[in-house]
C-alpha cells in the first residue's frame, strides 16, 4: 500500500469533521474513526462509525487498518499515535497545520483509493484523532467543483457575490438584527447556509420578501486591518463586514502616512491587498468585487477581474426544489 501523508490545506479542513447528508453523498463519506488516549496519554481508544454501507466494504476495512498501523509504527509519519506527547509534539512541529485558533491540527493521508482527513486535537480530557474517510476520487471531484465558489444572487438571477466554500454570511434582518451562517457549496445553483438546503433562487427570494440584506464575510480577510479614507487625515480601523471605522490614535500617536499603516497592518499579518479590498468594503459595501482581495496585485493596486463563467440553473421560483424537497428532514 503506497500512502502519502501532507498537511491539509484550508479547503480540505472543512472535511475534518462529519458532512450533511448531501454533501456526504457528494463526496463518498464512508465513516470516521475518532479515538482517545486515556488519562496517561498513553492508551488508544478507538470507535469507529459509519456514514455509509455500501462503501464500507471489508477491502476498505483492511486497508483503514494498515493506514493505523502506518501511522503508529512507520517514522516517516511522524509516528504522532504513538502517545499523546508524541502528538503534540507533532502537531507543533507542523503549526502550519493549525487551525480553529490553533485548537486543532489538520493532515491529509492518500492512498490509490481513498483519502483519509485527519484532525488532531492533543489535549487530556479531549478525543485526540478524528479521522474521516472517503473515496478519494469523489472527493476530489466535489473539492473541484467548489473552488468556483458559492454564488449569491438576486431573484432575477444576477449575481451579486461569491464566497468560498466554508465561508460566512451575515444576514442583517429588516429589524437590524444580525446572524451569521457557515455556507457549504453542494453544486452550481444549491448551497448549505447554516443546517438549511437552498436553491439559491429561492434563497434570493427569501431574503427579499423578508426585507434581509446578506453580508459576505469573507476568510481571505483580515478580521480587522488600519487604514486611511478620503475624508479623514487620521488613521483608523476597519472591522470585516461592518460599515465604517473607528479612531485608531491609540495605536498612531498622531502619525498619519501610508507607511505606517502599513507598518501597522504588516505587523498583522495584513497584506496590502487585503488592506486594499477592506477600504473598498467599508467605502462601496463588502459585495463589491472590490472587496475582494484576489482583484488586487501585492501592492494593493486594482487588478483586471477574470471574468466568471455564466451559469445557468433551472429556474424554479416560488416553489420548492426537487433537492431540497428530497433532503428535507434527513439531517
Amino acid at each position: 500500500m503506497e500512502l502519502t501523508f501532507q498537511t491539509a490545506t484550508p479547503a480540505e479542513r472543512l472535511y475534518t469533521a462529519r458532512q450533511s447528508t448531501q454533501i456526504a453523498g457528494q463526496t463518498g463519506s464512508i465513516g470516521h474513526l475518532r479515538a482517545d488516549m486515556g488519562g496517561d496519554g498513553m492508551g488508544f481508544f478507538p470507535k469507529w462509525s459509519s456514514h455509509r454501507e455500501n462503501l464500507d466494504t471489508e477491502e476498505f476495512q483492511q486497508e483503514l487498518e494498515g493506514v493505523m498501523e502506518a501511522l503508529v509504527g512507520d517514522e516517516q509519519y511522524g509516528g504522532f499515535l504513538k502517545s499523546r506527547d508524541a502528538m503534540r509534539d507533532f502537531c507543533q512541529g507542523h503549526p502550519e497545520s493549525g487551525f480553529n485558533d490553533g485548537f486543532a491540527f489538520g493532515f491529509r493521508a492518500d492512498t490509490a483509493q481513498y483519502a483519509y482527513l485527519i484532525r488532531l486535537q492533543p489535549y487530556k480530557g479531549e478525543e485526540n484523532l478524528f479521522i474521516y474517510c472517503y473515496r478519494r476520487d469523489w472527493l476530489d471531484r466535489h473539492m473541484k467543483q467548489a473552488e468556483k465558489g458559492i454564488r449569491f444572487i438576486t431573484p432575477h438571477y444576477e449575481e451579486k457575490f461569491r464566497v468560498a466554500d466554508g465561508d460566512k454570511v451575515r444576514i442583517r434582518r429588516f429589524d437590524g438584527r444580525d446572524f451569521e451562517r457557515v455556507c457549504r457549496y453542494i453544486d452550481d445553483c444549491h448551497v448549505e447556509i447554516g443546517n438549511e438546503l437552498y436553491h439559491i433562487c429561492q434563497f434570493a427570494e427569501i431574503m427579499e420578501r423578508n426585507s434581509n440584506s446578506v453580508i459576505p464575510l469573507r476568510s481571505s480577510l483580515p478580521a480587522v486591518c488600519y487604514g486611511k479614507v478620503p475624508e479623514k487625515r487620521a488613521i483608523v480601523m476597519f472591522e470585516r463586514g461592518f460599515d465604517g471605522y473607528r479612531s485608531a490614535s491609540f495605536a498612531t500617536k498622531g502619525r498619519t502616512s501610508q507607511k505606517l499603516v502599513d507598518e501597522l497592518n504588516g505587523e498583522l499579518g495584513v497584506t496590502k491587498a487585503q488592506a486594499a479590498a477592506m477600504l473598498a468594503g467599508v467605502m462601496r459595501g463588502w459585495a463589491d468585487p472590490a472587496a475582494d482581495p484576489k482583484n488586487y496585485d501585492e501592492q494593493g493596486q486594482p487588478i483586471k477581474p477574470m471574468s466568471a463563467p455564466v451559469i445557468k440553473c433551472k429556474k424554479t421560483p416560488r416553489k420548492k426544489c426537487s433537492l431540497v424537497a428530497e433532503v428535507k428532514g434527513k439531517r
